[in-house]
């Protein structure tokens, strides 16, 4: 069902930057596509009542403790959560570079709407 969720939030998303006109309304669709996506990733990661992969310490002898198969089942995986991270580091990047072409754009032409840019395009 969570999953389901995530991928209408992608197609809103998707709706959003397809049908619309407007280019901060684009730009806010795919925003809304990058955290379904991340919200995905997230969420393939999660197990419930997981705890964290941290393995325990070393002995005397300097040999890391075995850990049982009860704690390998339990573990929640950390991999979706380092590339939620460097995700939404890339999206706020592209975020930025989205906005600055759409204030230039804005300043160029006087509008956000694609169909009156690409007629005053001449």
């Amino acid at each position: 069902m969570l999953y389901a969720l995530c991928f209408l939030l992608f197609m809103i998303g998707l709706y959003c930057a397809v049908v619309k006109k407007n280019m901060v309304k684009i730009v806010i669709g795919i925003m809304v596509m990058e955290y379904a996506v991340n919200l995905l990733l997230i969420m393939l990661g999660y197990r419930l009542g997981g705890t964290a992969p941290i393995l325990g310490g070393a002995d005397a002898d300097g040999v890391t403790k075995v850990v049982s198969a009860h704690f390998l089942a339990t573990v929640v995986d950390p991999l979706p959560q380092a590339l939620v991270l460097t995700s939404i580091v890339i999206s706020l990047g592209s975020l930025a570079l989205m906005i600055s072409i759409c204030i230039r754009t804005y300043a160029r032409y006087g509008t956000f709407d694609i169909t009156e840019i690409r007629r005053l395009r001449g």
